[in-house]
């Protein structure tokens, strides 16, 4: 299983603030924004990565994470040097996906609730076709909409209809099996010259393999591509992690708990970020396992 995260576009909608930086580099709280679509592919235990950015961005994620050995991960960098819609990420990372299937997560996405880890391994595991996520929202027509019938099947998928069939948007993280790049390679650009994932994703449905989860309540999924919603992200990390003592998206203990790295490992990496709150909590989670 490989994974992608698109952490590319111009990011007009947060400008000023990105016209000197990328988008998905702003810090959510306390991690930069791509930590968390980071921790979604390393909890659904994905650990071969593609980064796709733009070419002016990318040494500026490399800077920042590596090859990603100090996670136990790989992380590969590749360029998209203009936003030609979602599904040329397929095409972009045809060489890299190789084989296999492969993880899709927006860069700007933020995902959080109870057992979503376990979640997404079992789908992984039970692949077959297209696994999309969808979440209750009150604007639906801001979005791809996923209609489920009365057995919970997947039966229609629009892209920001006038009149929704359902509240479920569907979420930046897509789950796919190899035949998704071919797919992408046979896509008509739209109007505005882009590919479509939605027509990736109706590909899959008029063949029978695509699948919806709903998320549901007590779930959160965060797009932080507006300044509210931005801020809106960081203040749900800062509440949740200041009442629960844990911190979101902490790629050191998560690559800890997966077993990836070890504890001596991630008290390295916690020293490293010494003389900040982030650094004090890993070298905390690394005590603990010593001590266990």
């Amino acid at each position: 299983m490989k994974g992608i995260v698109l952490a590319g576009g111009s990011g007009t909608r947060l400008h000023p603030v990105t016209s000197a930086v990328s988008k998905q580099l702003l810090p959510v709280y306390d991690k930069p924004m791509i930590y968390y679509p980071l921790s979604v592919l390393m909890l659904a235990g994905v650990r071969d990565i593609l980064i796709i950015s733009t070419p002016s961005d990318l040494p500026n994620f490399w800077r920042l994470l590596g090859s990603g050995d100090q996670y136990g991960i790989r992380l590969s960098y590749a360029e998209q040097p203009s936003p030609n819609g979602l599904a040329e990420a397929f095409l972009i990372g045809q060489e890299f996906i190789g084989g296999d299937d492969v993880a899709f997560v927006l860069g700007d996405n933020i995902f959080h609730g109870q057992g979503f880890s376990a979640r997404m391994r079992q789908e992984l595991k039970e692949l077959d076709g297209c696994v999309l996520f969808g979440y209750p929202v009150q604007d639906p027509g801001r979005y791809g909409v996923g209609e489920l019938d009365e057995l919970g099947q997947l039966v229609s998928i629009e892209e920001k209809p006038s009149e929704p069939r359902s509240n479920l948007a569907i979420t930046g993280l897509y789950f796919y099996d190899n035949q998704v790049v071919e797919i992408a390679r046979g896509l008509t650009p739209s109007a505005r010259g882009e590919l479509e994932i939605t027509d990736v994703n109706l590909a899959y449905l008029r063949s029978g393999r695509a699948k919806l989860v709903n998320l549901g309540r007590g779930f959160a999924w965060l797009d932080t591509g507006t300044h509210e919603s931005l801020l809106e992200a960081g203040q749900f990390v800062q509440v949740l992690e200041h009442r629960t003592g844990v911190c979101i998206a902490c790629l050191e203990e998560i690559a800890l708990g997966m077993g990836y790295i070890s504890a001596d490992e991630c008290m390295a990496l916690g020293r490293k970020l010494s003389n900040s709150h982030y650094g004090d909590y890993v070298v905390a989670v690394a005590r603990a396992a010593l001590a266990s």
